[in-house]
């Protein structure tokens, strides 16, 4: 598909093109917003290897059902439904560590980068770990939501459409999620004092994209990637 022509062509009008037929369309689609599914699955799950195939199950899974939307949401949120249930399934295959919970305090993007000006790559990667670490241990639900609403800056009412949950529900689990994780995060942020405001420093960095595989539609679907 032409690069001009398919920036000027919406989601919901490649949706439409896959299910007619058209061979190159849902590859554009994976194009767009592999980077996003990828980085939310990756968040969610932890590990590299099952957001990998967690993306590549949730397009396979929208590939297959393209026919079945009927764009009571955007093509996008119709998708990250789909990859955060994708990762849901795994989660609750997965033996889930718990801890009790506490009272709520500061929000994750506040323990995800504390506000450090000198901060080496190396501590900054290991607060992302131990924030992954930490983020295992919650339940799938709390997990999601906190992921979509601290980790990838979506506004809560959109993480309800993504999630399928009314409003109040996901900022019940983002509450219940912050207050287990700030015990475990705590000694990271070294009692400096200097935290940013909440909502400040959100959809910094997104993860890296799924590799790129082949043209054909059934390969960027299996490979995460289409035409770049």
């Amino acid at each position: 598909m032409d690069d001009a022509i398919s920036g000027a062509v919406s989601d919901q009008d490649l949706l439409d093109r896959h299910v007619a037929g058209d061979l190159e369309a849902f590859g554009e689609i994976v194009r767009r917003h592999r980077d996003r599914l990828w980085a939310v699955a990756l968040r969610t799950l932890g590990d590299r290897e099952e957001a990998a195939d967690a993306v590549q199950d949730a397009l396979i899974s929208a590939y297959r059902a393209a026919h079945t939307f009927r764009g009571q949401s955007a093509v996008t949120t119709w998708l990250h439904r789909i990859t955060v249930n994708a990762c849901l399934d795994r989660i609750r295959k997965a033996a889930s560590r718990r801890t009790s919970p506490i009272a709520e305090t500061d929000r994750l993007d506040q323990l995800l980068e504390p506000h450090e000006s000198a901060a080496a790559p190396a501590e900054r990667g290991l607060l992302h770990r131990e924030l992954i670490q930490a983020l295992a241990t919650l339940p799938a639900e709390q997990r999601a939501a906190l992921v979509l609403v601290d980790m990838q800056g979506y506004p809560v009412a959109e993480a309800a459409q993504i999630l399928d949950v009314p409003v109040g529900t996901v900022k019940s689990r983002c509450a219940r999620g912050r207050a287990r994780l700030v015990p475990m995060l705590a000694h990271l942020r070294g009692g400096e004092g200097n935290d940013p405001p909440p909502g400040e420093g959100r959809n910094r960095t997104q993860g890296p994209s799924v590799p790129a595989a082949g043209s054909t539609s059934t390969d960027a679907v299996k490979g995460g990637g289409g035409r770049a």
